[in-house]
This record gives C-alpha cells, sequence and structure tokens, in this order.
C-alpha cells in the first residue's frame, strides 16, 4: 500500500478518495476529516473540493456550502480578474 511505502497527507486524501468510490462517501469523509488539520493541505487546492463532494453526496448542503471555502473562491476569481489587464479591443469582422 502506498500508504506504507510513501506516507503523506496528500496519499491520505487520495485515499480518502478511493474509499469513499468502494464504501461511499461517508467513509471517505470520515479519513478526510482526520487528516484534514495537516498543515500540508491547509492550501491544498484539491481538499475542500473533495471534501465538498462528499458533503454533497450526502445531503449535507449547509456543510458543502461551507466547504467551499470563501479564500479559494476570492483567489480564483482574483486570479480570472488579474487575466484580464487591459479591456479587449474591437473585433475584427
Amino acid at each position: 500500500m502506498l500508504a506504507q511505502v510513501t506516507p503523506s497527507p496528500i496519499v491520505e486524501l487520495n485515499r480518502a478518495v478511493a474509499v469513499a468510490m468502494a464504501f461511499g462517501p461517508a467513509a471517505g469523509l470520515e479519513l478526510i476529516d482526520h487528516v484534514a488539520s495537516e498543515p500540508s493541505l491547509q492550501a491544498y487546492h484539491l481538499l475542500p473540493s473533495v471534501r465538498g463532494d462528499f458533503l454533497f453526496k450526502l445531503s449535507r448542503f449547509a456543510e458543502h456550502m461551507r466547504s467551499s471555502s470563501a479564500p479559494h473562491r476570492s483567489r480564483a476569481t482574483h486570479a480570472n480578474a488579474n487575466s484580464f489587464s487591459t479591456a479587449p479591443g474591437p473585433c475584427a469582422v
């Protein structure tokens, strides 16, 4: 098992996805909740996505909305806004 050979929080997150596929989102969510406090996962962009997906599949919609963290959304919005640093020019027809 990869977690025994090369243990890491990201390997555990991937394991949680595999467990959820085999045994359901509740089983995967339980594993995610154990590794979510790892410092190396705090800025990992897939953690809130995976956790939110499991919560959604469990119909825990209020928690799902909270897990789609505002810092991640605002970073994406900021990145998108900065990708258009100048106004687009007229279209050539």
